[in-house]
Order: C-alpha cells, then sequence, then structure tokens
C-alpha cells in the first residue's frame, strides 16, 4: 500500500474519476508550480471503486470552471496546519467562458479570433454538452 504523507498547507483534489488526474494536471497547468504536486491514481475508493488524487503543497488559485468542467465530481479541500480548514464539491458550471472551443468552422468564433468572453451554456448536463453562444452548435470538453 503507498502512503503519502498529510500535506501542511495546500489543496487537495480528490474524488477525481479514475484515469483523469491526468487531464486536470494539465488543463488546471500544474506543471508551473514550483512546490511538490502529488498525483495518485487508480487509488482504492470505498464510493467509487478506484480513483484519482492531486496534492499540491501550496496555495494556487485553481481555475474552478476548468476543474469543474473536467471533473464535476472533485472534492476540493483547503488546508492549513495539516487540517482540512474549507471543502467544495465541484459540478458542471452553468456557463464556460473562454475555455471552450466552437467546433463549428463556419462559426465567426474561428475566423474571429479576438472575440473576448466566447461562452457556451450547459445544454446536456449527463453528456457534458455545451452550446455555443453565437452558433448553438453543441460541444464538449476535449472536442
Amino acid at each position: 500500500m503507498i502512503n503519502v504523507s498529510k500535506i501542511k498547507k495546500g489543496i487537495v483534489l480528490d474524488h477525481i474519476e479514475a484515469g483523469r488526474a491526468h487531464v486536470l494536471y494539465k488543463a488546471l497547468e500544474l506543471d508551473k508550480v514550483t512546490d511538490a504536486v502529488v498525483l495518485m491514481q487508480n487509488i482504492f475508493s470505498t464510493s467509487m471503486g478506484k480513483k484519482d488524487l492531486i496534492k499540491i503543497e501550496t496555495d494556487y488559485n485553481l481555475d474552478f470552471t476548468v476543474l469543474g468542467l473536467i471533473a464535476p465530481h472533485t472534492t476540493v479541500n483547503f488546508i492549513e496546519d495539516g487540517e482540512r480548514v474549507k471543502k467544495i464539491r465541484m459540478e458542471l458550471p452553468e456557463v464556460v467562458e473562454d475555455v471552450l472551443t466552437c467546433k463549428n468552422p463556419r462559426c465567426i468564433t474561428n475566423s474571429e479570433r479576438e472575440i473576448p468572453g466566447h461562452k457556451f451554456f450547459l445544454y446536456n448536463r449527463d453528456k457534458k454538452e455545451y452550446k455555443c453562444e453565437y452558433c448553438d452548435t453543441v460541444t464538449t470538453y476535449g472536442e
């Protein structure tokens, strides 16, 4: 059994769907963190069977929109002095801004790259689908 020590200060992303921690690591740009970041995959979980976990041993400005989009069932635990001081359960965001790209090649957002605040609105929660505010094309993260 692997044992990773408790962190004194930082953030623990728990209950990540097994095999998805590396996607979160990249999307949240955790490679830019200069302090310790621990990514654990396929950990036994009584509620999930297997899960992933990320420990960030520093204060880090998480992008909660990206986190909710990629891993909507993740629990975010804020740690100070070795104890959890705050816990947030993520869910799919209703609106996603400047994160997704429209897959419609004729959408104005693909020819006019300077459009700030490009929004997508949650269309189908079960399929994690979002609709482009300009052309109504439906897309999901990673398409």
